[in-house]
């Protein structure tokens, strides 16, 4: 649940932020602190713990997520320098949005084609609707964001927003299915976890 919930919030924060059109220069301050404080930290333990535990799925999942929330938060730490590495008379350039389209592209295609997160996606096939809703979603907001960031398409923009809060939405509800249990509060509460195959 941990992990799923830093995903979820990291998610929420940078797609309302995308959809209420706030500009990548001056809000996205507020996407690092989430990115690197809650879900990078969190996510990355989550891995290891997982990695201990003997879960290789979800020892590579989080202890991914964790990464690409660190770079994601990295990317607008100003000591990196690397908007001021893009920014000609106080602007940012398109090589920045370029670069930030092929940063999002990595996390959505890999080397030789293989989609990242769609190998995660298929290895989840046999979990839970949630965590494959949330993977899906996944995809397809980072595929938009990539082209907007290359074509600059407001739509797009406004895709990818939608479809990382649906992602948000979808590791929420798999988190407190996990977390709402028979110990920890009263049945009207709990959620289904929706298991896709039975183990």
């Amino acid at each position: 649940p941990l992990g799923m919930l830093a995903y979820g919030t990291v998610f929420l924060c940078s797609s309302i932020l995308t959809l209420t059109g706030a500009g990548v220069d001056d809000t996205y301050n507020l996407v690092m602190v989430f990115a690197t404080f809650y879900g990078g930290i969190s996510q990355t333990i989550v891995g290891l713990w997982e990695m201990f535990l003997g879960n290789t799925f979800s020892a590579t999942v989080f202890g991914t997520y964790g990464g690409f929330n660190f770079s994601y938060g990295a990317l607008y730490l100003p000591q990196l320098g690397l908007t001021a590495a893009y920014t000609v008379d106080g602007q940012l350039t398109q090589a920045y949005y370029n670069a930030l389209g092929i940063y999002m592209a990595i996390w959505v295609t890999e080397h030789l084609d293989s989609l990242i997160t769609f190998v995660f996606l298929l290895g989840a096939l046999r979990t839970t609707l949630p965590i494959v809703g949330t993977l899906g979603f996944t995809v397809f907001a980072l595929a938009c964001l990539s082209a907007n960031a290359f074509t600059g398409i407001d739509h797009l923009a406004t895709a990818g927003g939608a479809l990382g809060i649906c992602a948000s939405f979808g590791a929420y509800y798999g988190a407190l299915s996990l977390f709402w249990t028979q110990q920890t509060t009263y049945s009207w509460v709990r959620l289904n976890p929706v298991i896709l195959a039975p183990v």
